[in-house]
């Protein structure tokens, strides 16, 4: 049987620490979220290895290191009001509710959005809304957020996104073609957005009007 804290502890290591993820708080938590209970039993024994997991729907759960680069990337403190763009399994969902006072996650398929409640739920995970919409528009009524992390890419910056954001807000999306993205970060200073280029990615298409659609 698996020993998951062992597991836990040298994703850490080798994954995150190793690949040069250096906050504290990212790394402390990532040592304590169980990301076993947000995987498909049947790949229970690869919890913890290093690229993503099928979680139905043709959705996945991101590769342990991109969760945790995405999240640091954010720069989140304790007093910030997250939005995120696909709820997925809720492992990101989670590390996010850990760091910040609150967090509102959109989902697309009801079924997932259903076990991620669940998996939360059992881990009294409390400050975390989520519902199922079009997660390309955001979250207007809750707008605006200090950060903003998507979990799906889109060919462009959705708008409503950017609008979203707090003076200073923070959004990390992939963006780029349906198999190919770049990971970006976009910081909003007065009437200005910041574009820096993360990484190379590939993440699963955000479907919405801003996303793709059966006509793109």
């Amino acid at each position: 049987m698996n020993n998951f804290n062992v597991l836990r502890t040298k994703m850490v290591e080798q994954q995150l620490i190793s690949r040069g993820i250096r906050d504290k708080r990212t790394l402390d938590i990532f040592r304590k979220v169980p990301r076993e209970l947000f995987v498909d039993d049947k790949y229970l024994d690869n919890s913890y290895e290093d690229h993503p997991l099928p979680i139905g729907n043709g959705q996945t759960i991101s590769q342990p290191y991109i969760v945790a680069l995405m999240t640091e990337s954010l720069l989140l403190s304790p007093a910030d009001k997250v939005l995120e763009i696909g709820t997925g399994s809720g492992y990101q969902t989670a590390i996010l509710a850990m760091m910040c006072r609150e967090v509102y996650s959109i989902e697309r398929f009801p079924e997932l959005a259903k076990k991620a409640q669940k998996v939360l739920g059992d881990l009294e995970i409390k400050n975390v809304t989520v519902k199922i919409a079009d997660g390309s528009i955001g979250w207007e009524e809750q707008a605006p957020f200090d950060a903003i992390l998507a979990g799906a890419s889109a060919p462009k910056v959705p708008e409503p996104l950017l609008e979203q954001l707090n003076e200073n807000g923070r959004l990390v999306i992939p963006v780029g073609s349906m198999y190919s993205q770049t990971l970006l970060k976009l910081v909003k200073k007065g009437g200005v957005v910041e574009r820096k280029e993360i990484c190379g990615c590939v993440f699963v298409p955000m479907v919405g009007e801003y996303g793709w659609t059966n006509e793109r």
